[in-house]
């Protein structure tokens, strides 16, 4: 009996309108105070790859941004995790509704996958999407919570298992992140710059067995030894404090260079016979890592690269920023591939399907 091939036939992608970069540049930039490391902090910035990063957070009267005197962080204390929670559960749903939209018809949806690491609600956020969108109460829910920038992986590789165990399935597979809502009271390069690199985004793609789009081939998941404390996301009393160490780009240009860790990336096939990278925008030095450590063409990660500079990282939902570039590419060798905490490597491989 052969197997149904589980197929990606769309994917639909939403940002807010409050384009947040600049002023978050200049508020980090005076909150370092020796010289020496505020030259170095605008220089990472304008390094970063990244032009725009966006916020569901709303701008001030005077048209200013959060960190703005009547904005969301405007006191010198700033908000408890329960204010960004209510903001979570107010703008995620409505975020996500909105890259659902641009899916087109969605036929009768069977079941609804949805990843998001920057909230919690209850009832949860998949119910709230399915709710809205009028769904049958029996659809299957499955919500993945908290695995940081590479659950889309995780989500789509469910969609994948569900459409093989039941060939009439279609899944609606949802990515949403408000990563501007955790904003942290730092004045350390460090995890300035780590903020630096994340903004709000939601997307949404239609999994099922038939039709064209992007065919999810085998996935993969590998997690580099002793490496547990590079990439970490802890809940505060003030919002979830992302940790990432700035020794990450190198463990993952050192795993790559690896012959097997390859294999298990490409199945085989040479990196630069890949027509089709669609790698997590992490930061450009995440995908410089990547194209060094599998020494790619120039432009093999030009896709990733643009995601990065339009919208900085929005975690889990960036990867599936870069898949929707080769809906219309009709890859004959994929690889879609994230990083996150542990340090952990997710992906599958994936070919373009009539």
């Amino acid at each position: 009996m052969s197997v149904v091939t589980a197929r990606i036939n769309a994917i639909g992608t939403a940002v807010p309108g409050h384009d947040i970069h600049q002023a978050f540049i200049d508020w980090a930039g005076k909150r370092v105070s020796d010289p020496r490391e505020a030259g170095l902090f605008s220089r990472m910035a304008t390094r970063s790859g990244i032009a725009h990063r966006y916020s569901v957070l709303p701008k001030g009267r005077d048209g200013g941004s959060p960190v703005a005197p009547d904005g969301f962080y405007a006191d010198k204390i700033l908000p408890p995790t329960s204010a960004r929670m209510e903001l979570y559960a107010e703008h995620a749903p409505a975020l996500a509704l909105e890259a659902i939209r641009k899916l087109g018809p969605l036929g009768s949806v069977s079941h609804i996958v949805v990843a998001s690491c920057t909230g919690f609600v209850a009832p949860g956020i998949d119910q709230i999407i399915a709710e809205r969108l009028g769904l049958s109460p029996s659809v299957e829910r499955l919500l993945v919570g908290f695995m940081g920038c590479y659950a889309a992986i995780s989500a789509l590789r469910s969609a994948r298992h569900i459409v093989r165990s039941d060939p009439q399935a279609r899944v609606l597979v949802v990515a949403v992140e408000l990563s501007t809502l955790h904003l942290q009271p730092e004045s350390a390069i460090e995890p300035l710059l780590a903020m630096l690199q994340f903004g709000d985004g939601a997307a949404a793609a239609l999994v099922t067995g038939k039709g064209p789009g992007l065919a999810i081939d085998a996935p993969f998941a590998a997690t580099l030894p002793d490496s547990g404390s590079l990439i970490r996301w802890s809940i505060g009393d003030q919002g979830f404090a992302m940790h990432l160490s700035g020794a990450v780009p190198g463990r993952i240009a050192e795993a790559l260079r690896d012959d097997d860790f390859r294999r298990t990336l490409t199945g085989g096939v040479d990196p630069k016979a890949i027509d089709g990278w669609a790698v997590h925008a992490g930061g450009r030095s995440i995908l410089d890592a990547v194209s060094h450590g599998l020494s790619l063409n120039e432009d093999a990660l030009a896709i990733s690269r643009q995601v990065l500079h339009d919208y900085g990282n929005m975690s889990s939902a960036t990867l599936m920023f870069a898949l929707s570039g080769f809906l219309d590419r009709q890859p004959k060798h994929g690889v879609a591939l994230a990083f996150g905490p542990g340090l952990a490597a997710e992906g599958f491989r994936f070919h373009g399907i009539d």
